[in-house]
């Protein structure tokens, strides 16, 4: 998606939004869909084949958890990708953790740059904390 592609498409979403409330709504929806699709991504690393592709090993996607964290906007339920092993720890969003902080710049960046969630997932490895700025 180029930077025009992606100015159409927040025109298109803004024309909806009348109140504080629904941007509000707005951010964590995009929150919620941005921090899905990395964990997915995050899975599909430690797995080492995509989804609905030939597994390479006994291990294999087995659904979603549903999970409550708290954000700069509030709650948001994400859905946190298993694996049949148990083995997946998810990085971005670790196991127990219920609060995030601090994604909404990035975010926003990777959205607006038209970045691959696997490179935004490749820049933060290895960060030890659930604050990601």
């Amino acid at each position: 998606m180029n930077e025009k592609q992606l100015h159409a498409l927040v025109a298109e979403f803004a024309k909806n939004l009348k109140t504080p409330e629904d941007l509000n709504q707005f951010s964590r929806m995009l929150k919620k869909i941005t921090v899905e699709a990395a964990l997915n991504g995050e899975l599909t690393d430690h797995l080492g084949y995509e989804k609905h592709q030939p597994r390479n090993g006994k291990n294999a996607r087995n659904g979603y958890t549903s999970k409550t964290v708290i954000c700069d906007e509030g709650e948001i339920e994400i859905e946190t990708p298993r694996d049949r092993d148990g083995t997946f720890e998810p990085q971005l969003i670790k196991k127990n953790q219920t609060r995030i902080t601090g994604m909404d710049e990035q975010i926003i960046a990777l959205y607006a740059k038209g970045r691959v969630i696997g490179l935004w997932i490749a820049e933060n490895e290895g960060r030890s904390s659930g604050r990601m700025c």
